[in-house]
């Protein structure tokens, strides 16, 4: 996911590679008959760039999902959701 909304980024000109985003991802296991079950996985991203930019984050963080081939897969199966907060630099 975090690659797909930085591919996404790129192709608009936002730079989201050396390190400029990065992502935490957390699960919540729960247990279905006995047997430890992934029900929710969350990626919070952050991102550096300009805060002219954040219009077009924002539209891109709404529109990637369905365009990633892992959450495509396992959004049916598993909760799956994510968030960004941008750190502001230069212009």
């Amino acid at each position: 996911m975090l690659g797909t909304f930085g591919g996404a980024l790129e192709a608009r000109h936002i730079d989201a590679s050396n390190g400029k985003l990065v992502g935490e991802v957390t699960g919540e296991v729960e247990t279905d008959e006995g047997v430890l079950v992934i029900r929710r996985i969350h990626l919070a991203m952050r991102l550096e760039a300009p805060e002219k930019s954040l219009e077009t984050v924002e539209r891109v963080h709404g529109l990637y999902p369905m365009h990633c081939p892992l959450y495509r897969t396992l959004h049916k199966a598993i909760e799956l959701t994510s968030s960004f907060t941008l750190e502001k630099v230069g212009g």
